[in-house]
């Protein structure tokens, strides 16, 4: 009996199968990851380079505090209500909201305190509205 010598032909693996799901793990993995760093925003305050305003002597100043207190022309309020800020600052203006308003807040006040305070300047009618900042510290001023 003769046997027939069977062909002896490369044996190979088809690889793209395996490549084509190697691509799609990946593509839902990036798809699915959570990226955690967007939640820790820096922001930078911008600083002022400008002179100093001359500070006229009608001048109202809204100073505000790190905890969010108001206090108008060196008299602080009892409480940090809209009411309280919008009725000080009628008081104090005389309804003359001609008058240049000064708005000076700490670098760690609440950002609310601050738009409440020029909220109820422009629900009076003030016009001129300025906001305090600090001049840039020079470092060539250290040496």
């Amino acid at each position: 009996m003769k046997f027939r010598r069977q062909n002896e032909g490369e044996d190979s693996i088809n690889l793209t199968p395996l490549i084509d799901v190697v691509f799609l793990l990946l593509i839902f993995f990036m798809v699915s990851t959570t990226f955690t760093k967007e939640t820790h925003l820096t922001v930078d305050l911008p600083e002022a380079t400008a002179n100093a305003a001359v500070e006229q002597p009608q001048t109202i100043e809204i100073l505000i505090g790190k905890d969010g207190s108001y206090s108008i022309n060196g008299n602080t309020l009892v409480n940090q209500k809209l009411a309280t800020l919008k009725r000080a600052l009628t008081e104090t203006s005389e309804g003359d909201t001609e008058r240049p308003l000064l708005i000076t807040a700490d670098a760690n006040t609440p950002h609310q305190a601050v738009v409440t305070a020029m909220d109820v300047a422009g629900q009076l009618g003030f016009i001129h509205l300025s906001i305090t900042t600090k001049a840039p510290v020079s470092e060539s001023s250290d040496s």
